[in-house]
C-alpha cells in the first residue's frame, strides 16, 4: 500500500490528537511547575516530591488505566448511533471512577511505611511523607474527571478535557506560588504548599469539566436521571472485564519508571533530582504519543463498530507512522539539547547548592541521551496499545506488557544501577530494553489480530 495513502489520514488524526496532547501536556506541565518551584528550594526537596510522586503516580496509573475501557466501548456505540448505550456506560463508568479514586486515596495513604524499606535518604523520607498524605486525596478528583474524560473522548469530543486543564494550570500555578513561598495572606509552606495546590486545582478540574459537558446541547441527554436501580450487573462486568487488564498494563508501565525513581534514589539524592529532571522531559514528549493513543481507541473503535476493517488498518499505520515521526524528531532534540535542559529545573545561582547542582546536571544530561533512543519504542508501544484497546484486546498486551517491562526490563535496570558504574544511566538503559520489546511484541499481536479479521471479513 502506497505511503501516501496513510498521509492522507494524518489531518483527521491530528485533528482528534491535538486537543488531547494539549490537555496532557497540561497535566504534565502541573508536575513541571511543582518540580521547578520546589526545585528552588534546594535537592533535597525536589528528591522529596519525585518519592512522594512516585507513589501517586503509581495508583493513577491504577485509576487511569482503569478509565480507559469507556473510550472503546462508547465510541464503538456512537458509530452504532446507539444513544442508550453510550448513556449507560458513562453513568456505570462514573460511579466505578469514584469508587476506585477514594480506593486509591485510602491504599496511598496507608503504604506510606514502604518508603522505610526503599533504602532512602532519610531527609528526602521526612520531607515526602506528609506531601503525600495531601496529594494522595487528589487522586479522588483526577480518577473522576477520568470518567468523565474518557467519555467525552469517545464522542470524538477531545477539546473538552483540554479546556479543563488549561483552567486547572491557572489556578495551580497560583495556588503553588502563593503557598510554598508565601504571599498576601498565605503562608509559606514550602512542598506542603504544593501539595495543597495540586489538590485545590485537580478539585476545581472536575468542577469546570462537568459543567462544559453539561451545558453541551450534544450531551444533555446524557446527564439525565442517574440513578442506582439503573445500575446493572452486567454493564459493571463489562467494563471491569476491559478496564481490569487496561489498568495493569499502564501500572506495569508506570511501576518500572516508578521503580527507576526508588533505584536512583538508592543510588543518592542527586541521581534521584537527575532522574526526576529527565523523567519530566521525557514525559512531556511522552504525551504527543499519549495523545495519539487516545485517537487510536477512538477511531479504531470507530471502525470496529462500522465493521470496516480494511479502512482499520489504515487508519491504525497512519497512526504508528505519524508516532514515529514525531518521536524521532523530540529524540533528535534531546540529544542535541542534553546538556541544556537540565539547567531549567535547577536554581544555579544559589551558591549553597553548586556542587549538587553540577552533579544533577552532568547526570541527567547522560539520562537525556537514553532517553532520545527510547522515544520511538515508548511511542510505538503506546499507540499500538491504545488500536488494541480500540479492538478491546485486553488480556494479552497486558500479558506483554508485564513481560516486557519485569521479565526484561528491570532486571537489566537493576543489575546495571546497582552493579557497573553506569549507575543512574544504566538503569535507563534498562527502560530502553523494556520499552523496545514491548513495542516489538505488540505490533506483532495487532498485525496477527488484523490479518484475522481480514480474513473473517473477505470470507
Amino acid at each position: 500500500m502506497k505511503i501516501a495513502t496513510y498521509f492522507k489520514e494524518f489531518p483527521y488524526n491530528i485533528k482528534l490528537a491535538y486537543p488531547v496532547v494539549l490537555g496532557m501536556l497540561g497535566h504534565t506541565l502541573i508536575a513541571i511547575v511543582d518540580n521547578i518551584m520546589v526545585g528552588n528550594l534546594g535537592s533535597a526537596q525536589l528528591a522529596a516530591v519525585s518519592l512522594g510522586s512516585s507513589f501517586i503516580f503509581i495508583a493513577m496509573s491504577i485509576g487511569i488505566g482503569f478509565s480507559t475501557a469507556l473510550t472503546p466501548i462508547i465510541a464503538e456505540a456512537d458509530a452504532e448511533k446507539d444513544d442508550k448505550k453510550i448513556r449507560a456506560v458513562f453513568h456505570h463508568g462514573l460511579l466505578l471512577c469514584t469508587c476506585i479514586g477514594v480506593a486509591l486515596f485510602m491504599v496511598i495513604v496507608l503504604a506510606k511505611p514502604i518508603m522505610l524499606y526503599m533504602n532512602q535518604p532519610k531527609e528526602v523520607i521526612e520531607l515526602a511523607s506528609p506531601y503525600i498524605d495531601w496529594v494522595a486525596f487528589s487522586l479522588i478528583p483526577v480518577i473522576i474527571f477520568q470518567g468523565y474524560k474518557q467519555f467525552a473522548d469517545g464522542l470524538s469530543k477531545t477539546k473538552y478535557a483540554m479546556y479543563a486543564i488549561f483552567f486547572t494550570n491557572v489556578v495551580h500555578i497560583f495556588f503553588n506560588y502563593v503557598l510554598i513561598y508565601g504571599f498576601w495572606i498565605f503562608p509559606k509552606m514550602g512542598i506542603i504548599g504544593a501539595a495543597l495546590g495540586t489538590v485545590i486545582s485537580r478539585i476545581m478540574m472536575v468542577v469546570f469539566m462537568h459543567y462544559l459537558l453539561k451545558r453541551n446541547e450534544e450531551m444533555q441527554r446524557y446527564f439525565k436521571h442517574f440513578s442506582f436501580k439503573e445500575i446493572r450487573k452486567s454493564m459493571l462486568r463489562k467494563i471491569i472485564a476491559l478496564g481490569f487488564p487496561s489498568a495493569m498494563q499502564m501500572l506495569f508501565e508506570v511501576a518500572l519508571f516508578t521503580a527507576a525513581i526508588w533505584l536512583s534514589g538508592s543510588i543518592g539524592k542527586n541521581s534521584q533530582a537527575a532522574n526526576q529532571i529527565a523523567l519530566t522531559l521525557a514525559t512531556t514528549t511522552f504525551m504527543f504519543a499519549l495523545g495519539l493513543n487516545v485517537t487510536a481507541m477512538i477511531r479504531v473503535s470507530n471502525q470496529k463498530g462500522l465493521q470496516n476493517f480494511k479502512q482499520l488498518i489504515i487508519i491504525a499505520r497512519s497512526i504508528f507512522l505519524l508516532t514515529v515521526i514525531l518521536e524521532t524528531v523530540f529524540g533528535i532534540t534531546f540529544i542535541l539539547l542534553h546538556n541544556y535542559l537540565p539547567h531549567l529545573f535547577l536554581n544555579t545561582d544559589n551558591s549553597a547548592q553548586i556542587i549538587d547542582n553540577k552533579e544533577v546536571i552532568l547526570i541527567a544530561s547522560k539520562l537525556l541521551i537514553v532517553a532520545a533512543f527510547f522515544q520511538i519504542s515508548d511511542g510505538i508501544q503506546v499507540v499500538v496499545i491504545g488500536a488494541l484497546r480500540g479492538l478491546q484486546d485486553v488480556k494479552v498486551p497486558m500479558y506483554i506488557t508485564f513481560f516486557a517491562y519485569w521479565v526484561v526490563g528491570f532486571p537489566i535496570s537493576f543489575y546495571l544501577g546497582k552493579y557497573t558504574d553506569l549507575k543512574a544511566t544504566g538503569i535507563w538503559i534498562g527502560l530502553l530494553a523494556g520499552l523496545s520489546v514491548a513495542a516489538l511484541c505488540l505490533y506483532i499481536r495487532f498485525e496477527l489480530l488484523t490479518k484475522k479479521l481480514l480474513k473473517k471479513e473477505n470470507e
